[in-house]
């Protein structure tokens, strides 16, 4: 990345750094995966229950490859409908401060929300290309200054600080739907589509090369933080109305152990 985009990034760390700061959560204790949703165990999923390992992975792989692709600029609306908050329908609600924020306030100025690249682009040199650039399942509507402090930064604890020199930890109450989103990534975009093999593996400062770590920490996430009402209800939405494929670690978020 360029050096002047990581200076600003420590800027923002060391102005916004109180924010992430304070909406820390306590531990969470973290207990087995289990299945949230086996309704498409028998239709979506027939061809991956029972199975394991890369046999698993693969199917999974087959599965969620069939979907519909959107550009990057219809992923603003989309947004608005995948993360809309429950409780007011003109806001959404954002990726690592939970904050609810107006539709309306979609953009690049200090106060608006932007698409945050779970999945950080550089990490694949994919970009905003229609495919992994442009796929709602990694897409999450953030804070300006916060996506910024994220930056492409690898997900890891970061021992009570949010953001440090190599990585980025989010708040408790994202670090399942985090860990899923990247696994999700994982699994859709192998490289045989002609875009980047995207994997997770155990280092950080990974850079343009097309993994983002650290697994250990993101399995860990996914056991402490199982998927809410809310991710599901977006998973749902993503399904029925735009790409029409799932994430299938929100439906059994134990088959993140059974492939990793």
């Amino acid at each position: 990345m360029p050096a002047t985009h990581i200076r600003r990034w420590k800027t923002l760390a060391l102005t916004t750094s109180a924010v992430l700061v304070g909406l820390t959560l306590p531990a969470m204790t973290a207990s087995p995966a289990s299945a949230t949703n086996t309704s498409y165990d028998s239709t979506y999923y027939k061809n991956a229950v029972g199975k394991t390992g890369t046999s698993l992975k693969s199917s999974l792989h087959t599965i969620i490859s069939s979907q519909s692709k959107i550009s990057y600029s219809a992923v603003w609306n989309a947004l608005k409908v995948t993360d809309q908050d429950p409780n007011n329908s003109s806001n959404v609600i954002l990726l690592y401060s939970g904050v609810s924020r107006s539709k309306t306030l979609n953009g690049g100025d200090v106060g608006d929300w932007n698409r945050e690249h779970t999945w950080a682009k550089s990490h694949g040199d994919f970009g905003e290309v229609t495919g992994p650039g442009t796929d709602l399942h990694h897409l999450r509507p953030a804070d300006v200054q916060v996506n910024g402090i994220r930056g492409n930064l690898d997900f890891d604890n970061g021992g009570g600080s949010r953001v440090d020199s190599d990585s980025f930890e989010p708040r408790d109450a994202d670090k399942g739907d985090v860990a899923r989103m990247i696994l999700y990534m994982a699994v859709r975009y192998d490289g045989g589509d002609g875009f980047a093999d995207l994997e997770p593996d155990e280092k950080v400062n990974n850079g343009s090369a097309p993994y983002i770590g650290k697994l250990s920490v993101l399995k860990q996430w996914n056991e402490q933080d199982p998927p809410s009402a809310f991710e599901e209800k977006r998973n749902q939405v993503i399904y029925d109305t735009y790409q029409h494929n799932r994430n299938p670690f929100i439906d059994h978020p134990e088959w993140v152990e059974a492939i990793w």
